[in-house]
């Protein structure tokens, strides 16, 4: 038996998010048609005011609803250190542990021949557009500790060094195959204090 054309929609719209699985999208999907009308507008405005109302900061690239973004936009900051991530969630990750205090660079990806994705299709040329900047001393690399993180690691690595421009990694106290935003504050916290020349 099939579920009337409404709530198949609905369940088709929660499987198109990460790890939702179609007995999941039935229980949320469920779980919407019994929540009060007021609620379930308040969330669906919701959704289409973060779409409609964020953007990429100009310089940074991090997701942000004011450009430049509120942390390329703090003087208080270390302008000589620019900390490259995959995803902006990674940036809230770092930011979580309040030690570090330099500028970002937000990837959106990372190199992966097996999906197609190469240096193009990531902000690579953004971040060596970037780095022109004399007063960029340090470039640490905190893609996350997986193939395709170690390789775009490997690569900035390339590009940068021949500037004259310090590059550090992480260091290993991360799980390899894990994300950043799924590490706690102390594990960062070491990962960034024992970070290590590439």
């Amino acid at each position: 038996m099939q579920y009337p054309a409404p709530i198949s929609k609905l369940i088709e719209g929660f499987m198109k998010l990460p790890g939702i699985g179609p007995k999941t999208a039935s229980r949320l999907a469920f779980h919407v048609l019994n929540m009060k009308e007021d609620d379930v507008l308040e969330f669906a405005k919701a959704l289409v005011n973060a779409k409609r109302d964020l953007t990429h900061c100009s310089v940074c690239y991090y997701i942000t609803d004011k450009d430049p973004c509120l942390i390329c936009d703090d003087s208080q900051r270390d302008r000589s250190v620019i900390c490259v991530v995959e995803d902006s969630k990674d940036v809230m990750a770092l930011e979580k542990m309040q030690e570090y205090r330099g500028q970002y660079h937000v990837l959106h990806g990372a190199i992966s021949p097996m999906d197609g994705i190469g240096p193009e299709d990531i902000r690579m040329a953004e971040l060596i557009k970037r780095l022109q900047d004399d007063t960029i001393k340090e470039v640490m690399v905190a893609t996350n500790p997986s193939i395709e993180g170690e390789a775009t690691a490997m690569y900035l690595s390339r590009m940068i060094k021949p500037t004259g421009i310090r590059v550090t990694r992480l260091a290993h106290g991360l799980p390899v195959g894990g994300d950043l935003e799924y590490a706690d504050e102390v594990t960062l916290s070491r990962a960034v204090e024992g970070r290590r020349e590439l």
